[in-house]
């Protein structure tokens, strides 16, 4: 916090989630009295003054409870789990704009929205609502900041365990179709924290990164083969695989809600093997690594050393 900075009575929606947890770890150690809203009783950090379990699709209950509760400040942590566009619509919209609302109803100066910078170029459901939601934040008269955070540590560490048992690392095409510049929780909480007393971030849109450079996923291979001490083994997968899948699926879509979730997911797949997670250029319409800004210290192959540490 920045000397002379107002300590603030902040709620955190989402607050167990792995963001949202280390976002009200940042927010108490920097004095700031917080209250969470969590979708259960979880283990959280001790010093929350309130917490409550009331969910945000129930606007006259949220509305009442944030009447008890009365934040200057509100961060939403939210986001629907599998990206499917009845969970979206349910989370990515509908929950964030009940928060709005009920925000507005008690005179939160400040809403903070965790977004995802994949929106600059929206193709699936999800990432079409939360712009719909941040189209509505930005129309309130709210104050508002929006973060849009480049790929975590978490999303990049599914192939841990398997090249720790001597597993290939898969590959979409050769590895250099897409880039990204990963981000810790940790480091990312504490870009949201600055973000409540920093009068330059509001109303403002936000992309972030964490400390360069960009990465492509053979890169992320390499790297992962060597913190783990082995020889480098990759298998490549072609991203055509997933439009084959999702346009099968596709077929029962209009019978049944499975099969449109099913190739909702094949359609997230294919985004996120061909789409770098950087700044993409107005200008040239290509992803930049120079224009998408550098934060924090952790670095992902101090994350993998630490998980690789955990495997063993």
């Amino acid at each position: 916090m920045k000397d002379g900075a107002q300590h603030k009575r902040i709620l955190v929606a989402g607050a167990s989630g792995t963001i949202g947890h280390a976002v009200c770890e940042a927010l108490l150690a920097d004095g700031h009295e917080v209250i969470g809203q969590v979708r259960y009783h979880a283990p959280l950090p001790t010093g929350f003054s309130a917490v409550f379990t009331i969910g945000l699709n129930d606007p006259d209950e949220l509305a009442t409870q944030m009447k008890c509760v009365q934040p200057d400040v509100v961060i939403s942590c939210i986001a629907s789990r599998s990206g499917s566009p009845k969970d979206a619509e349910a989370v990515d919209f509908r929950a964030n704009l009940n928060l709005l609302k009920a925000a507005e109803g008690v005179g939160a100066n400040h809403f903070i929205l965790l977004s995802a910078i994949c929106v600059q170029k929206p193709r699936l459901a999800f990432q079409h609502a939360k712009i719909a939601f941040e189209r509505a934040l930005k129309a309130s008269e709210i104050d508002h900041t929006i973060v849009r955070p480049t790929a975590f540590f978490k999303s990049l560490s599914g192939q841990v365990e398997r090249v720790a048992k001597g597993g290939k690392f898969f590959l979409f095409g050769d590895g250099e179709l897409t880039r990204c510049k990963p981000i810790s929780d940790r480091d990312l909480a504490t870009f949201i924290v600055d973000c409540v007393t920093d009068p330059e971030r509001r109303n403002a849109v936000l992309p972030i990164g964490g400390p360069g450079p960009a990465m492509s996923l053979r890169e992320q291979g390499e790297l992962l083969f060597e913190v783990a001490g082995k020889q480098p083994r990759f298998h490549s997968i072609s991203p055509r695989l997933f439009t084959g899948i999702a346009k099968v699926l596709s077929l029962g879509a209009p019978f049944s809600g499975w099969f449109a979730e099913k190739a909702e997911y094949a359609r997230i797949a294919h985004y996120y093997a061909t789409e770098s997670m950087l700044v993409l250029d107005a200008e040239t319409g290509e992803y930049s690594a120079e224009k998408t800004p550098e934060f924090g210290e952790d670095t992902l192959r101090d994350h993998y050393r630490e998980m690789l540490k955990a495997a063993r």
